[in-house]
């Protein structure tokens, strides 16, 4: 029985783990769902209720994006390493993810509080427009940074998960502005990053995995 990965199409957390399966050549299925709805699978193997999900041969399941990745990492160590085995890279590459993720988590929180419509709170639309803001900027210097050193890569110049994250996170970005605006204006002010998406985001495994927004027929917020 193969890897089974519970995902979802605008998931950009999923999108990270199908990246780094894909990269690795790990062979899985792919289950697509709307965690959100009635009719998700999610809750049998996430107590949380959250995607991604990796379902394992046995059966049993890792949840996380993060503690996915680890687990890959750890479990497929012969496989196109994705984290440096220099400490100091290695905690930037994670450094760097962690900021990612914290970007589409302001996006997720802003978007349903936008579907409260009148009883949407300003303040805390404002709080994690603010996280999305800066969280872009501190992304668009490590960019910048890698770019000025002549360096393809993020991280010791190696594609790693830094990369993964960072070219979900523009594809994020990219998707959502036809739903929440341009809350960035991300290709107009970081030139550079804008390049490394086009340049990075290239590669198959990340081209066909671009995040495409579902329909929800359930009331969520």
């Amino acid at each position: 029985m193969p890897l089974t990965l519970i995902s979802a199409t605008p998931s950009p957390y999923a999108r990270k783990v199908r990246i780094s399966l894909a990269l690795k050549g790990i062979p899985f299925t792919l289950q697509n769902e709307i965690p959100w709805e009635s009719s998700t699978k999610t809750p049998n193997y996430n107590p949380l209720e959250q995607l991604p999900v990796l379902i394992l041969e046995d059966g049993s399941a890792v949840y996380d994006s993060h503690f996915i990745l680890d687990y890959i990492e750890l479990k497929y160590p012969s496989k196109l390493p994705l984290l440096s085995a220099d400490v100091d890279e290695k905690l930037l590459a994670k450094q760097i993810e962690l900021v990612c993720d914290g970007v589409f988590d302001a996006i997720g929180r802003y978007f349903f509080e936008k579907a409260r419509g009148e009883k949407a709170s300003p303040e805390w639309e404002s709080r994690q427009l603010r996280k999305i803001v800066g969280g872009t900027k501190a992304v668009a210097e490590w960019v910048k940074a890698a770019k000025e050193r002549g360096d393809e890569y993020l991280v010791g110049n190696q594609l790693s998960i830094a990369d993964l994250a960072v070219v979900t996170l523009c594809g994020m970005l990219t998707m959502t502005e036809s739903i929440v605006g341009d809350l960035t204006q991300w290709k107009g002010k970081y030139p550079e990053m804008v390049e490394y998406e086009k340049k990075v985001g290239a590669r198959k495994e990340f081209s066909e995995t671009s995040p495409v927004m579902f329909d929800l027929q359930e009331r969520v917020v």
